[in-house]
């Protein structure tokens, strides 16, 4: 078994002189850091399976939720959210989520939805 070499007294020089506080805030500092990409990363993408799983909160069966996604996605729709798309054609005919639902599975509302977006980016 190789011996590890032990480099701790090295790497830990710049901490050495650090206060608790200091050290607490040096932390936080790299922790951000390590988490803000994936942050970034959930914030700005999305999936197909997380955009049914909205769906299926809303109120919608596993086959309709998939075919409301598969719709929104062939139209580059998805990142904007399934949910929030279903909302939005929902109030813009004054139907209930159940409808608009219903609309965009038949593929109709589409065209709205992609020029509400277009318009509010």
């Amino acid at each position: 078994m190789k011996e590890r070499v032990d480099d701790f007294s090295t790497r830990r020089e710049h901490l050495k002189k650090m206060s608790d506080a200091e050290l607490k805030t040096y932390f936080l500092e790299l922790s951000e850091k390590i988490v803000n990409p994936l942050y970034d990363l959930a914030y700005e993408n999305t999936s197909k399976s997380i955009e049914r799983s909205v769906l299926l909160r809303m109120g919608f069966s596993s086959i309709e939720a998939k075919a409301i996604v598969d719709h929104l996605d062939e139209k580059n729709l998805l990142r904007k959210g399934a949910g929030h798309s279903v909302y939005l054609l929902s109030k813009q005919h004054k139907i209930s989520i159940r409808e608009a639902g219903e609309l965009l599975i038949s593929g109709e509302g589409l065209d709205y939805v992609k020029e509400y977006f277009l318009n509010h980016e």
